[in-house]
Formats: C-alpha cells, sequence, structure tokens
C-alpha cells in the first residue's frame, strides 16, 4: 500500500484540479460569437456579425444543415437563402451543406471555411449538425476561424449549437429538452442555450436541465436579439430580452428620496428556485464568473 497511496493520492489532486476547469463557463479565446434567439426581423443582428466579419466583401459561409429536409430538397432553397443575405448586404456568400460526415470531412468541402472570415448556421433542428459535422475536418475549421479572429453565428438551432449542453436535442421532437442528443459544439464551455424564449413561453423549461446539470450556466435568448460574445464576456443586442439562469437573481434598486440614485444587488438564490434574471440591449455578462457587468 505504501507504493500505491502517493499515486492515488496525486490522482485525487488531479482530477479536482481538472474538474474545477472544466465546470467553468468560458467563450472562445479568440473570435468571436454572434448567438441569437431565432425570428431575426430587423438587422442589428446581421450588421454586427457583418462588422465582426469584417464588412460586406469578407467571404461569410452559411451553413443550411439544420433545415427540414422538404425545404433543402427545393434546388431553389439555397439560391433563396443566398439572396436573403445578399439583401443584407453581404457580398461574397458560400452556402453548405451535407448530412454526410464522410463529406464533411473532405478537403474540397472544408476549402471554403479555410477561406471563410464568418459563418453563419441557420435555424431548424440542432442535432442534424451534430451528426453532419462533430469530429471531422470542418469542426477543426470552425475552431480554426475562431482562432485566427473570425465570427460564427446563428440563430436558432443555430444558436444553441454554440453551447456545450445541446437543448432540445432530441431527434423525435423540439419539446425534449434533454434528448438522445446532449453535447453541442462547445465554443462556449459550460453552457446550455435555449431560444425563441419569451415567444414560445419556454422561459422555466430550461430548469429541467438545470436541475440535472447543476454546474451548467443557463442562457435564453428570446427571438430578434442576440448575445455577441468576446472572450469570457457578451453584451445584449436587438429588440427583447436575455434570461440567465445562474443561481443568482439580479435587481436594480432606486433609492425612495432621490429617483434618479439606483444600486445593483446581485443575491444567490436558493437551491431549487425556479427565478431568473432578464438582460436587455447594451447589458453585458462575465461568463467565467457570472456576474453581471455594471455601468456606474
Amino acid at each position: 500500500m505504501k507504493h500505491f497511496l502517493p499515486l492515488l493520492f496525486l490522482a485525487i489532486i488531479g482530477c479536482t484540479t481538472i474538474d474545477k476547469k472544466d465546470t467553468m463557463t468560458t467563450g472562445p479565446e479568440k473570435g468571436a460569437l454572434v448567438i441569437a434567439g431565432g425570428n431575426l426581423k430587423d438587422t442589428i443582428v446581421y450588421k454586427k456579425f457583418m462588422e465582426l466579419a469584417g464588412g460586406p466583401e469578407s467571404p461569410i459561409v452559411i451553413i443550411t444543415t439544420a433545415a427540414e429536409d422538404d425545404q433543402l430538397a427545393k434546388k431553389e432553397f439555397a439560391e433563396n437563402t443566398r439572396k436573403e443575405f445578399n439583401d443584407l448586404g453581404f457580398k461574397n456568400l458560400t452556402v453548405l451543406h451535407t448530412r454526410n460526415q464522410k463529406v464533411a470531412n473532405t478537403d474540397s468541402f472544408t476549402e471554403p471555411l479555410k477561406q471563410a472570415k464568418g459563418i453563419w448556421f441557420i435555424g431548424g433542428r440542432q442535432w442534424r449538425l451534430v451528426d453532419a459535422y462533430s469530429k471531422t475536418k470542418s469542426y477543426d475549421e470552425f475552431i480554426n476561424l475562431l482562432n485566427r479572429g473570425g465570427v460564427i453565428g446563428g440563430s436558432s438551432a443555430g444558436a444553441t449549437i454554440q453551447g456545450s449542453f445541446l437543448v432540445r436535442g432530441d431527434t423525435k421532437t423540439n419539446t425534449i429538452m434533454m434528448g438522445d442528443h446532449q453535447e453541442g459544439f462547445g465554443f462556449i464551455k459550460n453552457i446550455a442555450i435555449d431560444q425563441h424564449l419569451l415567444a414560445l413561453n419556454r422561459q422555466f423549461d430550461i430548469f429541467q436541465i438545470l436541475e440535472k446539470h447543476e454546474n451548467l450556466l443557463g442562457i435564453g435568448l428570446d427571438e430578434n436579439t442576440a448575445i455577441v460574445v468576446k472572450g469570457d464576456e457578451f453584451e445584449v443586442i436587438g429588440q427583447h430580452y436575455v434570461a440567465i439562469y445562474d443561481g443568482t437573481f439580479f435587481s436594480e434598486i432606486r433609492d425612495k428620496s432621490d429617483w434618479n440614485k439606483k444600486r445593483y444587488v446581485q443575491k444567490p438564490l436558493p437551491k431549487g428556485s425556479n427565478k431568473f434574471y432578464l438582460l436587455k440591449a447594451g447589458e453585458r455578462y462575465n461568463l467565467r464568473n457570472r456576474k453581471v457587468i455594471v455601468q456606474e
């Protein structure tokens, strides 16, 4: 036993260190993410994506794989998608799609990704993106794009896929929160991202996941709203709200004697609480520290 105790002790210490690191929520070290809650009606989110990609002439890849089969089967679908982005001002576009990992693993398929400064995932079902691109050269190129300072964006399914836990990733229905696909692309570590939040009355659904996975940070994005992630911080842009499920409650308190004076309080919630709070456009959040960034 004398020979094994030191090794056992080191193994325990090592595991503790790794576990602590793995439970921390962190964004990409380089590049940026634009994560939108779906049904983008105005152009502010796309304009921000274009800005981060370097302007209208920058090469952009649009990935349509999450879409429904009947949509993808239509010859005009890819061209209509291209036109939508052209109308938004994007001038250098490639539309990519495959459901075959062997294709996603080829140099010819990944060549546009190697040249891109931005990637956009359209909506649909997020598990289709996992089946097509996880553990392929295409996925490697997603990461390479971030590492060279590019931007990855997406709306609806294209938002949820960017998290580490795949919310609504079941192949049968999107109402199952923890389905047969639970691992996302992990551009943000240790997070679960839901979308269409208030529009579809989903604001309490994510608690099903957080009860089972207490270390996850929960984020809920309403429609026509997005977060722009750089490093470990994000800013809210768009029309509506982003819900934060971090085990605390954030509130603004006004001075009774002077309404213009205010202070901010972020207090821990009791275990098992189903409270959350909302952030609006212009408000910012630190993922690593799980704190609202207060502008005094």
